[in-house]
């Protein structure tokens, strides 16, 4: 049936913003998401971007199918499935006229984002300014604020640091050790041990960091670039199911949700 909710265009569609997009289609929202034509996602299991390269992509229920056009998107977030498509964004905003632009792409720059972009504008995490060029920020740092609907400031600033899983935090990540492309048959969620081969950049292998599930992984053929972030192996192992949603995603995905119906219902 169509919908009587907002229309919400999500900028991002790698784990984060697949979360809150979850969460929102998951209330009956219209929800489109906009991504690179070939993501970098490194969670792909639950990345609604990879819709783009494999025309479906679902996510705990949630199916989401790359659309061709802004027309098409539209006709899709109707009839309950998230619709994805590459492209401008900006000029997706000028295609779609959503009600609700959320940047999900956990930039930490709020980049070519403003209030003038949509009737509601919100951005995740730090970058942005409430009241300055989004209308709200949801706080992205995991601890007692993860999820607080922010009216006026800014969220915590970006520590540069990832988050500590049973003692690991920057050892669990994987980094390009060169540019270039990176090759990898590898599967996520597959159990590896420190120092195995998770893939090859050119002629130089990409080891494990430490022992545990690999979680996240670049996809075979992309670039990357010497130093950077491409992966990270879960030290809890076994216990998590790569497939499903994280807590921090759940947690931002509620505030999300809880911004946009608090606008919706009563703001508006």
């Amino acid at each position: 049936m169509p919908k009587t909710l907002p229309l919400v265009l999500v900028v991002g569609g790698g784990e984060v913003g697949s979360a809150v997009s979850h969460r929102l289609a998951r209330s009956g929202m219209g929800v489109v998401v906009t991504d690179l034509a070939a993501p970098r996602c490194l969670r792909r299991k639950v990345c609604f971007a990879m819709a783009l390269v494999g025309g479906v992509k679902e996510v705990e229920g949630v199916k989401a199918m790359k659309a061709a056009d802004a027309a098409e998107a539209r006709a899709m977030a109707a009839h309950d499935a998230v619709a994805v498509l590459s492209g401008d964004f900006r000029q997706l905003v000028s295609d779609l006229e959503p009600d609700v632009l959320v940047d999900g792409r956990m930039r930490k720059t709020g980049e070519g984002i403003s209030r003038e972009l949509a009737p509601l504008v919100i951005g995740l995490g730090p970058g942005f300014t409430a009241g300055g060029n989004v209308d709200i920020i949801i706080e992205t740092k995991r601890g007692h604020d993860l999820g607080k609907v922010i009216y006026r400031g800014t969220a915590h600033p970006d520590t540069g640091k990832p988050g500590d899983i049973l003692g690991f935090a920057e050892e669990r990540v994987i980094r390009a050790p060169r540019s270039g492309r990176f090759r990898s048959s590898l599967e996520l969620g597959v159990l590896v041990d420190k120092s195995d081969v998770v893939g090859h950049v050119e002629d130089t292998e990409v080891l494990s960091p430490i022992a545990g599930l690999v979680r996240g992984l670049v996809a075979d053929g992309i670039q990357v670039r010497e130093g950077k972030k491409m992966g990270d192996v879960d030290p809890r192992g076994s216990e998590i199911d790569p497939a499903t949603i994280s807590d921090r995603g759940r947690g931002i995905g509620g505030g999300v949700l809880e911004a946009i119906m608090h606008w919706w219902m009563v703001e508006r």
